[in-house]
């Protein structure tokens, strides 16, 4: 059935330029965090297990693995943002409601093929990485569980686009604080069995996550079905789902897919080769990342929020308040990231204190969280830049670009001074950070040409 038109529906094309910002990227940003703080919630439950350093080193492998298979999440995420977006600020909300059913249905797809894929190889994927022993135990079991949740782990992630793409940003704060507060009460229940509950170790983390995930999905659906949103979804809509407009949503994602696959397979390669330094280095690594995280996912909520409404903008033929919103967002996301960084510069230890007992390990991660922290206002321009061109279907850009971070600017690098140059782990930590340095500043060259405000969708 049509949607109803004279429904009252949310605009953030019109009004303050830095409050839109925030009205749609805060929701998503805090979800997001909170998403990110139940990561680290989760490293410090695995980390008081008895197997301690060997666990956190087993999920940092796997994430590494992981990281390739939500790849293949880019080829749906960013061709739905900019349909589902542009389509709502085009104020049709008959084709609004196709694409997000168009996008729910590809996701399904991809997460069932990729899913069993993971699931049968899993145990070969670790090895490949650099996993030895019992970290290739327990993140054959973690990895495994994940795998079989696959299709809803993707699907939940189209749910939070399409709520962002049709101006319910708060909606997918709700979704997001539910589903992660909902993890995070269930983590030591499943990891160490209390309650009667079996105690599954690392794999009960796997669980708790797959539980909330399945919870997610199925409030998401139901929100959309019943009317609590800005367009409702119909069993029967006006506009006839079709593998046409769904190919056309792949081949906008197909650049950023790419750009994912290049920068999960750039870890692939680099991760050995911090595992030669040791355990203690890997695991020092993985929560490093999760505090570099902490701030990436700050900005990727901001980020999401702002490629939707970056889409609104572009829709309603807004172009001159597109371009003041994507200025105005990258200075913010940079000073995001600066403040993030001097916190991450100055409790480097203290952080790394609450993870780990060794003095050797703690070391490992205090000088890498520092080195890290002096890149991090770079993120914040590379991040912004690049979610105002997903926001517009534009994905080349930064498909080039990442291909020559990941490889020409890290890859290279780190194989010269640890295989040729004989450097220690100090080396690979300065590479990371001057290789965004000068990635955002190419960016920002590219960003000045304003091509991202010509582009049809």
């Amino acid at each position: 059935m049509p949607q109803i038109e004279d429904k009252i529906r949310s605009d953030y094309t019109e009004g303050s330029i830095f409050g839109s910002i925030l009205k749609m990227g805060l929701p998503s940003m805090f979800g997001f965090l909170v998403h990110h703080i139940y990561g680290m919630v989760d490293m410090y439950w695995v980390s008081n297990l008895s197997q301690g350093e060997t666990a956190v080193a087993a999920i940092t492998f796997f994430n590494n693995i992981m990281w390739l298979f939500f790849s293949f999440n880019q080829l749906v995420g960013p061709g739905s943002v900019a349909v589902i977006s542009r389509r709502y600020g085009e104020k049709n909300y008959n084709l609004t409601e196709k694409a997000i059913k168009e996008a729910v249905c590809l996701k399904l797809f991809f997460g069932l093929i990729l899913g069993i894929v993971g699931f049968f190889f899993a145990e070969d994927m670790l090895h490949l990485v650099g996993a030895e022993g019992e970290a290739v135990v327990m993140g054959t079991d973690y990895g495994r569980v994940m795998f079989a949740a696959m299709p809803i782990l993707y699907a939940t992630y189209t749910i939070f686009t399409a709520m962002r793409g049709v101006a319910n940003p708060n909606m997918t704060l709700i979704l997001m604080l539910c589903s992660n507060v909902l993890n995070m009460v269930l983590d030591p229940f499943f990891i160490f069995g209390y309650l009667g509950l079996p105690a599954w170790g690392v794999k009960g983390a796997a669980y708790a996550s797959v539980l909330s995930y399945c919870l997610t999905f199925a409030v998401g659906l139901l929100l959309f079905y019943t009317n609590r949103t800005n367009v409702k979804l119909n069993l029967a809509g006006a506009e006839k789902v079709s593998l046409d407009s769904m190919w056309k949503m792949v081949k906008i994602g197909i650049p950023a897919w790419l750009a994912d696959m290049s920068f999960s397979g750039s870890r692939l390669v680099i991760v050995p080769m911090i595992a030669a330094f040791g355990t203690g280095v890997v695991a020092a690594y993985g929560i490093g990342t999760q505090v570099t995280s902490f701030g990436i996912m700050i900005l990727v909520g901001i980020g999401l929020g702002l490629s939707s409404l970056i889409g609104h903008n572009i829709g309603s033929e807004k172009f001159d308040r597109a371009k003041k919103t994507a200025d105005q967002a990258i200075w913010l996301g940079i000073g995001i990231m600066l403040v993030v960084g001097l916190i991450a510069f100055i409790f480097a230890r203290i952080i790394m204190d609450i993870f780990f007992d060794s003095p050797e390990t703690i070391a490992y991660g205090t000088t890498l969280l520092r080195i890290f922290a002096i890149g991090f206002p770079f993120i914040g321009a590379f991040i912004m830049m690049e979610e105002i061109h997903v926001g517009v279907g534009l994905n080349m850009p930064a498909m080039v670009l990442t291909i020559i971070h990941s490889w020409g600017l890290q890859v290279a690098p780190i194989v010269l001074v640890t295989q040729v140059f004989g450097m220690g782990e100090t080396a690979v930590w300065w590479v990371f950070s001057l290789s965004i340095m000068l990635s955002a500043n190419i960016f920002y060259l590219y960003y000045r040409r304003g091509k991202w405000l010509t582009i049809k969708v």
